[in-house]
């Protein structure tokens, strides 16, 4: 098996490439991508640099582990505004609105009514009726100032 690994060399690693590549495409998931993309680099190198089939494989393996961080980090230097930039990040949302207490703030947690939702806040101790502006989200929590 290592004596047909060693025979093909560059061949071996590209046509691996296009294997992995070609389950990405039926499977996504972004995973085989990175590993094909190690592949075709290992395959390329492999024309130029002669190498043992274990430091090959070596390079393969760090290659695909340090993809998806290179990814993570390309990516969110380079992500595109969205219309829609609150978009699962209700709670967000809403920082900034103002909004009646439906419950008063006791101990420094009440409720408000925001649409069909009631919500958890909290902040200082105010009566029911009382006008609140949301200063900042927590998960499903929200903390308030006075209005």
């Amino acid at each position: 098996m290592a004596d047909l690994f060693v025979k093909l060399g560059a061949w071996n690693w590209l046509i691996l490439s296009v294997v992995l590549m070609a389950i990405e495409t039926f499977a996504p998931g972004v995973f085989m991508l990175w590993l094909g993309l190690a592949a075709l680099i290992v395959g390329l190198l492999s024309f130029g640099v002669a190498w043992s089939w274990q430091a090959q494989i070596i390079i393969f393996a760090a290659l695909s582990v340090a993809m998806v961080p290179l990814w993570r980090y390309y990516s969110g230097r380079n992500a595109s505004p969205t219309d829609k930039p609150f978009l699962n990040k209700r709670a967000e949302s809403l920082i900034g609105r103002v909004f009646t207490l439906e419950k008063p703030i006791v101990d420094g947690i009440g409720t408000v009514r925001i649409d069909d939702t009631i919500w958890r806040i909290s902040g200082p101790d105010a009566p029911s009726g009382s006008r609140v502006k949301i200063t900042h989200a927590d998960g499903a929590s929200l903390r308030v100032e006075p209005a």
